[in-house]
């Protein structure tokens, strides 16, 4: 990536929220990670830990969490100098490796993704924290592709537990968007989107034949820090969640 090509990519982040990367990564190298991935989610039950990875209702691998940790290839994958020196450029500091993960939507069974932001799961300050979404697969209309709302991303927003396995937030009081700031993420295998941590986003169930698997990168800068205040609202959130299921019985 160029220096010219460079400014550009972080002018359209920082209007925008997130900005598009094509060709992230080519065929053959997509084709390896696929095979990782799919290994991965072969293994998670014996070799990761429980809450390290998330099923479909059918059964069928929904997340697979800190995969970082679990195989030094997807560590190595996320330390890749041309990688960070980008997210560098767009975090405005020193990019440091938070986690490897992925958010697969099996055929006929991929489940939605609620409108949130993720610096609610975050709870970083200041909010200088990013996800890059690699489509591992073909991110068509119908797939379940992931919406992002341009210019959302100045403050964080309530949000409540979702109940949802894997996404257990959502916006408590999700705004009206006019649908001219959003943009859909159609992706080839290989390209990649960026959005900054408190941008809104969500996707749809995949109800087609066509399977969409995404390998996501996040990187924080250095000078960030846990926030307890935020902290302590997303455990409020979630333990409110749960005393009003425990209610329902």
């Amino acid at each position: 990536m160029t220096a010219s090509t460079t400014g550009d990519v972080v002018a359209h982040y920082q209007r925008d929220g997130f900005v598009a990367l094509p060709r992230l990564f080519d065929a053959a190298r997509v084709v390896e990670i696929a095979e990782r991935i799919e290994d991965a989610g072969a293994r998670a039950a014996e070799r990761m830990a429980p809450g390290d990875f998330v099923l479909e209702p059918g059964g069928k691998v929904r997340n697979l969490w800190r995969l970082e940790t679990y195989d030094e290839y997807f560590r190595e994958l996320g330390d890749d100098p041309r990688l960070l020196e980008t997210m560098g450029a767009l975090l405005g500091g020193e990019p440091v490796l938070a986690a490897v993960e992925t958010f697969n939507k099996p055929a006929l069974q991929g489940s939605a993704v609620p409108p949130h932001q993720d610096n609610a799961y975050f709870c970083q300050q200041p909010p200088d924290m990013l996800t890059v979404w690699v489509a591992i697969d073909a991110t068509t209309a119908t797939n379940g592709p992931v919406h992002y709302v341009r210019d959302s991303r100045a403050e964080l927003l309530p949000h409540k537990g979702s109940g949802i396995p894997g996404n257990s937030m959502l916006l408590a009081d999700p705004p009206s968007y006019d649908q001219s700031r959003v943009t859909v993420g159609l992706l080839e295998p290989g390209d990649a989107m960026v959005h900054h941590c408190q941008t809104v986003h969500w996707s749809e169930p995949n109800r087609t034949e066509q399977r969409r698997t995404g390998l996501l990168f996040v990187y924080r800068a250095a000078h960030t820090r846990t926030s307890k205040d935020l902290r302590a609202q997303y455990e409020a959130a979630a333990a409110a969640y749960a005393a009003q299921q425990a209610e329902r019985g």
